[in-house]
Formats: C-alpha cells, sequence, structure tokens
C-alpha cells in the first residue's frame, strides 16, 4: 500500500463530506446549453441541468452563466448511480421565493412581476420562482374579457392567498387598481367645478353617448351635449382612445355630465340680426313631419316650414313635395329668441296672386294658418317612438 504525498493528503481533508438537501457553494467549470458542472469542493463535481435551473425551456445556459461564476444551489442527490452529484438551483430558489411570499403575505406587501402567461382564467407571474395566478376576477375592478394586453407587462398586485402546502399562490390586483382609483378621484374632485373646461380621454361609446375618463372619475357626454347641431350617432363622431376638451356642465356626486356646447359656439348668440323677420335664408330640409318641415340653417338653429306656407296651392304633407337633405330658400315669417323657434315660409316669396283670387282665397288662407307649439309636438313623437319601442 502506497502512502499519500503530502498534497494529495492535504487535497483529501481539504474535501467536505454532503448530504441530501444540503445547501452548498459551488464554481461554474463548465457550460453547455443544457448542463451546467460546478467544482463544489466534493471529490465529484456537481451536475445542474437546466429543468433544474429554471421553468422556462427556452432558456439556453450558455447565455446566463459563465465559466468562474459561483452559485449556491441544493444537493438533490449524493450519487446519481454514475458517481455524479445532481444539483437544483430552482428549487432553492422556490423555497427561498416560498419565505419572500409568506412575508409578503403578512406585510400586505405590494409586489411587482412582469406576466409570464394569459391563461384561459386570468394571469400567472413568477417571482424569485414561485408562480403566482391572478385569476381574471381580480385582475381589475372592471370585468376584462380579453387579458391579452397583459403579455409582458409589468404589474402590481399582492398576496390575498398563501396555501404552500398546496402550492397555491393567489395575487389580486384589484385592489390595488380600485384604491388608486379611489385616490385619483379624491384628488379630481377637489381640482374641479361646474364650468370648467378640461381635457379627457373617450373611454366607451354607446348609443346615448359617450364616457369620458378625465383622470380619476368619467363623465358621460349625451349625445344632446356633443354639439350645438344635430348628431346621428356618437361612434361617427368620436372613438375609444381620442383626446378631446370637454365642458363640466353639472356635478352630482360622483356622476359628472359633461358638454361641448361651449358658449362661444351658440349659433343663438347673434342669432336675433342674422334671422330677422323678413330676411331671405336658405337652408336644408332635415326631417318632416305631417304639419312641416324642420329646416336647418346653420348646425344647432332649426326652423319650422309649416305645410300651410310651403305653396298657394294647398299640400297634404310636406313629404308631397319636399324631401330630407332637399335644399330650400324662404323667408323668416316670425323669430321668438327666448324660446329659440323661427318660422319660415316659401309662400312669402313668391309673386302675389291677382286680386280677384286673393278674395277667393283669402278666407281658405286663413283657415290654413296655424299656430304650432313646436316642443309639445316633439315631445308626442318621442312618446310615441318609446312606446312603438
Amino acid at each position: 500500500m502506497s502512502e499519500l504525498t503530502f498534497e494529495q493528503m492535504l487535497n483529501e481533508e481539504s474535501l467536505k463530506t454532503i448530504h441530501t438537501g444540503e445547501i452548498v457553494d459551488g464554481t461554474v467549470i463548465d457550460v453547455k446549453p443544457e448542463q451546467i458542472v460546478l467544482n463544489i469542493n466534493y471529490k465529484s463535481d456537481g451536475i445542474l441541468t437546466k429543468s433544474e435551473y429554471t421553468n422556462d425551456p427556452s432558456v439556453d445556459l450558455t447565455t446566463v452563466v459563465k465559466a468562474g461564476d459561483t452559485m449556491t444551489v441544493k444537493v438533490i442527490k449524493v450519487n446519481d448511480g454514475e458517481g455524479q452529484v445532481l444539483l437544483s438551483y430552482k428549487r432553492l430558489a422556490a423555497e427561498r421565493g416560498n419565505k419572500r411570499i409568506e412575508e409578503a403575505y403578512n406585510n400586505k406587501e405590494v409586489l411587482k412581476a412582469t406576466v409570464a402567461q394569459v391563461l384561459e382564467g386570468g394571469l400567472s407571474v413568477v417571482v424569485d420562482e414561485v408562480r403566482i395566478f391572478i385569476p381574471a376576477s381580480l385582475v381589475s375592478d372592471t370585468y376584462e374579457k380579453d387579458l391579452s394586453k397583459y403579455a409582458g407587462q409589468e404589474i402590481e398586485f399582492v398576496i390575498s392567498e398563501y396555501n404552500p402546502k398546496r402550492r397555491r399562490y393567489i395575487g389580486d390586483r384589484r385592489q390595488l387598481v380600485a384604491a388608486k382609483k379611489a385616490e385619483l378621484q379624491k384628488e379630481l374632485f377637489e381640482r374641479i367645478k361646474e364650468g370648467d373646461v378640461v381635457e379627457g380621454t373617450v373611454k366607451n361609446v354607446t348609443d346615448f353617448g359617450a364616457f369620458i375618463d378625465l383622470g380619476g372619475a368619467d363623465g358621460l357626454l349625451h349625445i344632446s351635449e356633443m354639439s350645438w347641431g344635430r348628431i346621428e350617432h356618437p361612434k361617427k363622431v368620436f372613438k375609444v382612445g381620442d383626446t378631446i376638451n370637454v365642458l363640466i356642465k353639472e356635478i352630482n356626486g360622483s356622476k359628472i355630465a359633461l358638454s361641448l356646447k361651449f358658449d362661444e359656439l351658440n349659433p343663438w348668440k347673434d342669432a336675433a340680426a342674422k334671422y330677422a323677420v323678413g330676411t331671405e335664408v336658405t337652408g336644408t330640409v332635415a326631417r318632416m313631419t305631417d304639419f312641416g318641415a324642420f329646416v336647418e340653417l346653420e348646425p344647432g338653429v332649426d326652423a319650422l316650414l309649416h305645410v300651410s306656407q310651403i305653396s298657394k296651392e294647398h299640400i297634404e304633407k310636406p313629404a308631397d313635395v319636399l324631401k330630407v337633405g332637399e335644399s330650400v330658400t324662404a323667408k323668416i315669417v316670425d323669430f321668438n329668441e327666448e324660446d329659440k323657434k323661427i318660422s319660415l315660409s316659401i309662400k312669402a316669396l313668391l309673386a302675389p296672386e291677382p286680386e280677384a283670387e286673393v278674395e277667393e282665397t283669402a278666407e281658405e288662407e286663413d283657415a290654413e294658418v296655424v299656430s304650432v307649439d313646436i316642443d309639445a309636438v316633439i315631445a308626442a313623437e318621442k312618446d310615441a317612438e318609446e312606446s312603438e319601442e
């Protein structure tokens, strides 16, 4: 039996004994795409496979570590049958991650992580090798059908459920979103007042109007407040994401009513001068009823052309001689600035009839000229439409 040299004895004494489950430090001596070899100061080198390094199968190990790097790993098998020591970096990181998640859960700490996966029922994030699931119902304070926009996005959340025995870790982003909105809402209502003009972003467009995000609360821009003129449908004017300046018309509790009817653009502002009685005007037939046609003189200013004032001849209804979109020229025969009502007459522009005919038809014309409460008629029409619906 040969005696060991002093150097061999020194090396043997410097080698330590290791056990399964032990945490050891090692130095990288070789790296391949699927495997890392470490010197762990043991008689055999340690092997760290990719599956025990990360949960990401796309990782190339040569891109994350290099020879000479030091690592702390966990021994999962002292002898794999070939005299090699099997190591795990992932399991050690997960154990440390579990401790990290437990502390965050107990302290209600806000965590931040990048969304690793968008699943059918929610989002998956990874914190220190611990996979955390955020259900769709806890992603935001409003229901979101499509979560794809969160892919690769860094988000904040808190741990709402911590169960290491079942490996169940649930994250909650909704309460943070709600708290942030409440804070912004408070700041917004402290800053704004009725009559202010503020900038907002179109959040949603419906048949009856658009909801505008004012940065803390949403305001409703009703279709009737979108223009001094006529709006066929909000979606033809606005789209989600548009940035607009709006007037705060009314604040009622947490509800905000908005308007785009700015006073300086009010077409009735100088209407008395433009539409004085006797003035000849040209407009477009906007809509018709049995008693007359409404003619748009400019956006926001409509005038009534009564059926009796369309022609000297008897007309049953306006649709018999006029159509929507047609341009007509008429004379203003009545102007009521207070009620914003204008009456027109085409007949007043026609050449006077011979004296004999005038006497014969005077009584008939007097019978045809009637006083119409336009607002009452319009209201009756709306009631009838709602009843049909």
